[in-house]
């Protein structure tokens, strides 16, 4: 069939194609977005027939979710209970953050479990891939490692194989040489992901895909690829820092909520099992500014450390900073201290951290932002043993939050015994022993619950 060569122009935020170049992408509104790309566009063949049929919904039959254990419970807990058989999943994160070394841990694991993995590695090379994993453990002879940037020759090493699991790492190398731009452009991205998930679908064969990111942290390349995939996983976290979460943005077959915790060691990623008393370390005894508070990722309750430190400026124009929250959100809850409490806070620098350099965006948190910066204000320090949650609106009310007994229960468990929360959840929460709770309806009563205790 003869093959025409088409010159088109494709956005590079998500995908939109055009004949001509255009400023503004009309699909996502993005400036300067558009790159142009040469592709060669098989003629359509005209009167040819098919042998497509359609089904009806109740010819259908309906078999339970076949899911493989990874042997990371952190890993699991975000795809929704393990991987699921035909799936195709992107990793993405920042380069270094460990998404290579997730996955070779996941190839370990699967390994053991006698499951066939095939690693297909497009940056580097076999001896590279042997040192990292002589770092990270023992493998079985279950894995294969391939080094291949053609989509044709992997596919055809896919049939012959036919492992249970594939990991491609990563997209942007992959290249068919039915598309004629280079490898990484929008056209072999989108092409690529949709030869790996014809792999995943037709031959039931999971795929994970190792995806490289923009300097605004999300996945490069045309928008479409995560609309393609089954589960977007990202990695986060400070390269710096020890600690890495997991989390789920997309997922078809769980939840988008959960998260995993993992802290980088030498022989690899370990899984934290109890995030709180990860991120509570080194907490200080008796120091204004510092309170705990309780915020939900899904179904697991995380209780951080928020930290405030207010004092008076020596410029004209307070600076306000905030590590880890909203920065708006906490210009918000100034203004609030200052209209319904009279704090005069106008005149003085403001600085919020979350510790651990975990970030948290969720409302049940703005309880504790606004306790920590009245404690800084007035230097009044909060007790230890005690936590608190919920959502503070602009008439000073603190509002109900969600799953509230599971949180006081994360509380209880790492030795807490005061909670202070919102009066309306108190009215249907259950007795605690031990545990007393704090029932507040507005900020004030909250400020002089603290300095009751």
């Amino acid at each position: 069939m003869a093959k025409e060569k088409k010159t088109v122009y494709f956005c590079q935020s998500c995908g939109y194609e055009s004949a001509k170049w255009m400023g503004q992408c009309p699909g996502c509104r993005e400036w300067n977005s558009f790159v142009e790309e040469n592709i060669e566009k098989a003629a359509s063949a005209k009167g040819k027939k098919t042998d497509a049929r359609v089904t009806k919904l109740s010819a259908i039959q309906l078999n339970e979710e076949e899911r493989i254990s990874t042997d990371m419970r952190e890993l699991d807990r975000v795809l929704g209970g393990g991987i699921v058989k035909g799936s195709l999943v992107l990793v993405g994160g920042d380069p270094g953050i460990g998404k290579s070394t997730l996955l070779l841990q996941v190839c370990q694991n699967l390994s053991k479990q006698e499951f066939s993995v095939l690693y297909i590695s497009g940056e580097e090379s076999l001896q590279q891939i042997k040192i990292r994993a002589r770092r990270i453990g023992e493998f079985t002879d279950s894995l294969s490692l391939f080094c291949e940037t053609n989509l044709d020759i992997i596919r055809e090493v896919i049939q012959k194989e036919r492992p249970a699991v594939v990991i491609v790492d990563s997209i942007q190398t992959m290249y068919s040489e039915n598309v004629s731009s280079a490898p990484g452009s929008v056209s072999q991205v989108r092409e690529s992901t949709g030869v790996l998930m014809q792999i995943a679908k037709k031959m039931g064969i999971t795929v994970f895909i190792v995806g490289h990111v923009t300097k605004e942290g999300v996945v490069a390349g045309p928008r479409v690829l995560e609309h393609m995939v089954d589960t977007v996983l990202y990695f986060e976290g400070d390269r710096h820092a020890s600690y890495r979460i997991l989390r789920g943005v997309k997922n078809r077959f769980g939840s988008t909520n959960e998260i995993g915790v993992f802290e980088m060691r030498n022989e690899g990623l370990r899984e934290v099992e109890n995030p709180s008393e990860f991120m509570l370390n080194g907490k200080p005894k008796g120091a204004s500014g510092s309170v705990v508070a309780c915020s939900m990722e899904g179904t697991r309750p995380i209780l951080l450390e928020i930290q405030a430190l207010v004092c008076h400026s020596n410029f004209g124009i307070p600076r306000r900073t905030a590590a880890g929250t909203d920065f708006n959100r906490v210009n918000l809850l100034m203004a609030v201290l200052e209209k319904r409490l009279g704090m005069s806070l106008s005149a003085c620098d403001a600085y919020v951290n979350i510790a651990g350099g975990i970030r948290m965006n969720e409302p049940a948190i703005d309880l504790g932002i606004v306790l920590a910066i009245v404690s800084s204000n007035k230097e009044i320090a909060i007790d230890e043993k005690t936590i608190c949650f919920g959502e503070v609106g602009l008439s000073g009310e603190v509002r109900a939050v969600s799953m509230a007994e599971q949180r006081i229960q994360e509380a209880k468990k790492l030795g807490f015994e005061v909670c202070i929360l919102p009066q309306v959840c108190l009215e249907s929460l259950p007795a605690f022993s031990g545990m007393r709770l704090v029932g507040v309806k507005n900020v004030r009563e909250a400020v002089q619950a603290i300095r009751g205790i």
